[in-house]
């Protein structure tokens, strides 16, 4: 589990795609502090595993699947990516629950300045936006994020100036493909009321089941 917080810009240094080979294999510094064998890590918002480390950088395994749903499928040397390291019971929560399994990508669209902050219009499809509310949290390339205007077909997220700064956001361009995932309670709440009757459902059963 992760908070949306990004620690670190890191860098590709090797990709191989190669059957039972799919590997990355990322520079950074200050994630390796206390690394260790078979630690998750968050790169661009997906969960990765630790299979070998050295003072330089990390490798993770990659499965097929992770690179057709993601845009590590167009990953290559040099590109940057986030990097956030799990979370620790003791943590300060300061973004919000992020799993590491994106749902889907996204193409930005628009990048404007607004007074400090800059907005990024972000094209989505129905299958994510139903997961979605105006001013909920969304991860955006393993940042968590604030959704400040959603429509059947888009989304924005404003970003404040710190935030540019410590993610690879202030390389990002038009055109370019994000990582979404969605957050955790509306995807748990859409699936529940799917399976549950509308009429069934009262102030009393959603008090009964934990909802409020």
């Amino acid at each position: 589990m992760f908070t949306g917080i990004i620690e670190e810009i890191g860098r590709i240094e090797k990709v191989v795609r190669s059957g039972s080979k799919n590997s990355l294999t990322i520079s950074c510094h200050k994630i390796l502090d206390d690394m260790k064998l078979g630690d998750s890590i968050a790169v661009n918002g997906i969960c990765l595993t630790v299979n070998s480390f050295d003072s330089k950088g990390f490798t993770a395994d990659v499965m097929p699947v992770t690179f057709q749903k993601s845009n590590l499928n167009r990953s290559k040397m040099g590109d940057r990516v986030n990097l956030e390291r799990a979370l620790q019971l003791q943590s300060r929560l300061g973004g919000h629950l992020v799993s590491g399994h994106i749902d889907g990508t996204g193409i930005i669209t628009q990048i404007a300045n607004n007074e400090n902050a800059v907005e990024f219009k972000i094209r989505i499809n129905s299958e994510q936006r139903k997961f979605m509310i105006p001013e909920g949290s969304i991860c955006i390339d393993g940042i968590s994020l604030t959704i400040a205007e959603l429509e059947n077909d888009f989304l924005i997220v404003s970003i404040i100036p710190e935030t540019i700064r410590n993610t690879i956001l202030q390389y990002k361009k038009a055109g370019d493909e994000v990582n979404i995932e969605s957050d955790l309670i509306g995807k748990y709440l859409y699936n529940f009321l799917q399976k549950t009757p509308t009429n069934d459902i009262s102030l009393n059963f959603l008090k009964e089941n934990g909802y409020v």
